[in-house]
């Protein structure tokens, strides 16, 4: 078995999440998710079909984003595994009805950090083992830390 790292290239201004599903009808439940889950949200997604013809399945209201979905998804080469690149929303604006679409069995990341995957490769194919998700802690939040990170949930629209 081999382990290598894949980066995941995010388009500009955008969040990716990444997560496992298990069906084909995956694109379309995941598609009608997201569409219905934020106004003005423009997205592309992939999906890693495991089985049949074993091909990358993409849809989006963004065109260069499902493109660049698919792109990404064909790299990454886990079977099962989806990619949504994402603006005009967080994640957070999607992740609850995104975890509902029954075909979806977990989310490994949601975020616009830099984010490299970590597979495992056998001779039947590649898998996710986890995420890196943006860079090590430099330290504990002090006081004036916890003030800056309350501004900023305020100015989001994300507490009064």
């Amino acid at each position: 078995m081999d382990f290598k790292i894949i980066l995941i290239e995010t388009p500009p201004d955008c969040n990716v999440i990444l997560g496992q599903t298990h069906f084909i009808k995956s694109v379309e439940d995941i598609y009608d998710a997201l569409a219905s889950s934020a106004a003005g949200i423009q997205f592309g997604l992939a999906f890693c079909e495991a089985s049949g013809e074993c091909l990358i399945r993409a849809e989006g209201n963004n065109l260069d984003l499902k493109k660049k979905a698919a792109e990404q998804a064909f790299t990454l080469g886990c079977g099962h595994s989806f990619i949504i690149f994402m603006k005009g929303a967080y994640p957070v604006n999607v992740l609850t009805q995104l975890k509902a679409v029954s075909e979806v069995c977990g989310i490994y990341a949601a975020t616009a950090n830099p984010l490299q995957v970590i597979v495992a490769e056998s001779s039947q194919g590649q898998g996710i083992i986890g995420v890196i998700d943006g860079f090590k802690p430099k330290g504990i939040e002090k006081e004036k830390d916890v003030q800056l990170r309350h501004e900023l949930l305020r100015e989001m629209g994300y507490r009064p």
